[in-house]
């Protein structure tokens, strides 16, 4: 009778056995089509990406119903507030429209995207681009099409003083000549008020860092992640800015001038100059002038100049140009691997040839092949625009903070934060002087660039 019980029990062990394995087994399977949401944050990329964006999604849905994709626009100025509030939350939505951002890598949420990427997509991506989504070589964004500062003139303002503005665009222009023409384009607007050679705003570092860029600085740090901002280039830089000011080129209210603001006074004539210009104010200014036809808008029609940000004498001009698109986040509490899947789906949706309208509205470089396919033909910018702007992609300056580690680049974003914006708007209010501003520069980075 042993050998039986013996073997029975040997067979309940199986079984025991067995069972636990598949329960094992059903409990790690996961359904490719259960139902899942993915959450979008995102901006009014141009005046009508809303509805291309609904577009793109009903598109999704039709390959993908058990997928539901819910987005939020977020306006410019509140937007990045919002979503750092979120990811220092650990709550961070699964895709959200920006730069790739080595402090977003540091906190461990940024979505890892080397695994989802095919062959298929990365050919299809145009050489040179698809790392601008990557931080030290690592996937974490697609990005939607090259951005590009620059600055933007009023033709009839630059003719009149006597600018070649097509010179200017094929060959650009150093800091003496743009002084030279500053001197021409600063008088009276047609209202009687003063019409500035320039006009920024005093609320961002656009300013600042398209300049520096084309004094030998890519950035606060370099790519080995050195402090740049420590030695008379900066002292020039800053020493050029408050020159624009004293002598009247620029308004001496530049500290409290909004974005808004800025824009107005270039559609009203009191600015030769704006900056920054994205090559999608050719665009917005022919619907403008449409609508000044169609008597909607009241002022004055204006054509568009693209130009080159001026370099110092002696420097080698740049063009801050970076990809800007969607980045991928988990949660503090993850969703699991098929929901980081889902998330890619989307962002592929959100990234592909359709969704090239982005790059053709901005008047910007597509970044995928099947992008420039689908649009061919269908360019709305002008053709001098599209021109200047090729040109100076030529000289683009790669972001910084693509090459920089984590932590380095959280430093940068900090130093930008807590020192350079409180003393920009000190030199724009006229509280500091270049060389006050240059050596707390150098103090606060032995503090925090270490």
């Amino acid at each position: 009778m042993k050998k039986p019980l013996a073997l029975m029990i040997a067979m309940m062990m199986l079984i025991v056995t067995a069972c636990g394995g598949n329960s094992g087994s059903d409990a790690e399977t996961v359904d490719a089509d259960a139902k899942d949401t993915v959450t979008v944050w995102t901006y009014p990329v141009h005046g009508t990406y809303e509805d291309e964006l609904k577009e793109l999604i009903a598109d999704f849905n039709q390959e993908h119903p058990h997928i539901t994709v819910e987005y939020e626009m977020l306006t410019w100025a509140e937007g990045p507030k919002k979503f750092d509030v979120a990811l220092n939350a650990g709550n961070p939505p699964d895709l959200y429209f920006h730069s790739v951002d080595g402090a977003y890598v540091k906190t461990g949420l940024a979505l890892e995207l080397d695994s989802y990427l095919t062959d298929e997509i990365k050919n299809d991506y145009v050489p040179g681009t698809l790392e601008l989504g990557q931080i030290q070589g690592k996937q974490y964004g697609l990005p939607l099409y090259q951005f590009q500062w620059a600055w933007g003139g009023n033709k009839r303002i630059l003719e009149e003083a006597g600018i070649d503005w097509k010179q200017i665009q094929q060959e650009g222009w150093t800091w003496s000549e743009f002084n030279e023409a500053a001197a021409k384009l600063t008088g009276t607007a047609p209202d009687g008020t003063t019409q500035y050679a320039l006009v920024t705003d005093g609320t961002s570092l656009d300013f600042i860092e398209m300049l520096t860029r084309n004094n030998g600085m890519p950035d606060v740090l370099n790519a080995s992640g050195e402090f740049q901002w420590n030695d008379h280039r900066i002292l020039d830089t800053l020493t050029f800015i408050d020159n624009l000011i004293d002598q009247g080129y620029m308004p001496k209210e530049t500290a409290a001038i909004a974005p808004a603001k800025r824009t107005d006074m270039f559609y009203a004539g009191q600015a030769a100059i704006i900056s920054k210009a994205l090559p999608y104010y050719d665009v917005m200014i022919q619907n403008r002038n449409k609508d000044i036809d169609a008597g909607t808008v009241q002022g004055e029609k204006i054509e568009f100049v693209l130009l080159p940000v001026p370099h110092n004498d002696g420097a080698e001009p740049k063009t801050t140009m970076g990809g800007e698109g969607y980045v991928a986040f988990k949660q503090k509490n993850d969703k699991g691997e098929q929901h980081a899947k889902n998330t890619f789906l989307v962002m592929e949706a959100l990234s592909g040839a359709k969704a090239g309208n982005s790059a053709n509205e901005l008047v910007l470089p597509f970044v995928r092949n099947s992008q420039a396919e689908y649009f061919e033909g269908k360019g709305l910018g002008t053709p001098d625009t599209i021109e200047a702007a090729n040109m100076m992609a030529e000289h683009i300056e790669i972001p910084v903070t693509l090459s920089l580690d984590i932590d380095k680049s959280a430093q940068q974003k900090q130093f930008k934060e807590q020192v350079v914006k409180p003393n920009i708007q000190a030199l724009f209010s006229g509280e500091k002087t270049p060389e006050q501003i240059a050596e707390d520069f150098k103090a606060k980075a032995e503090q925090m660039l270490k």
